[in-house]
């Protein structure tokens, strides 16, 4: 059930002295971010801010993430378990999560394939603001959509090619270019890798 202001009370907060459990999701790469327990006033100010905020055990009271270090976590969508007793918040990171300054509360453990791709779009993005002698991408983002744009055409014609003769090696290769300078075309282009993700999930939707 996804979460809004008129059903907060559906929520079974007699389980736990009125505090839910809620794990934090990267919205786009699915990584477990951090762990912690909101009450009533708690999922209230964080779908009215669209900040995820907790009700901290140890301060008790209410604490939304990045409140010192800046650090927030931006809400796509909360949604509850089949008991109501749980929570999961989608949320887009602004820096790291971790109080220790990595991405995620976890820092061992099997990684999907997906966030490793989610990391590196962020990675690419703040390229946008380096010096262009940094970095091969700042470099491309000085010279422009244009040239992004050929080389994302270059490096399409080479993966077909690499298909064509069944070189899966060079398949591979021709992948990893093609889809490292297709994320740099979007973020130069002012968009994200979710954008495209939006418009398939509406294809697949459709009935036709």
């Amino acid at each position: 059930m996804i979460i809004n202001q008129t059903n907060i009370n559906a929520l079974a907060w007699e389980k736990m002295d009125n505090l839910i459990p809620v794990v934090v999701q990267h919205a786009v790469s699915g990584k477990i971010l951090m762990q912690g327990y909101m009450n009533p006033e708690a999922v209230e100010q964080t779908l009215q801010s669209a900040r995820v905020t907790f009700y901290s055990r140890s301060k008790q009271r209410l604490w939304t993430k990045g409140e010192s270090s800046g650090h927030t976590l931006h809400l796509t969508e909360l949604s509850t378990d089949c008991d109501q007793d749980a929570l999961i918040a989608l949320a887009y990171p602004n820096g790291p999560t971790c109080h220790l300054g990595t991405p995620s509360c976890w820092h061992q453990g099997a990684t999907p394939d997906m966030t490793f791709i989610a990391e590196l779009e962020q990675i690419l993005a703040q390229r946008k603001q380096a010096s262009p002698d940094s970095s091969y991408t700042a470099s491309l983002y000085a010279k422009g959509i244009k040239r992004i744009a050929q080389k994302v055409g270059e490096e399409g014609v080479e993966t077909a090619l690499a298909a064509t003769v069944g070189d899966l090696d060079e398949l591979k290769n021709e992948s990893a270019d093609l889809l490292y300078h297709l994320i740099v075309l979007l973020q130069a282009s002012e968009l994200q890798l979710a954008d495209v993700i939006e418009v398939l999930k509406q294809r697949h939707q459709s009935p036709t």
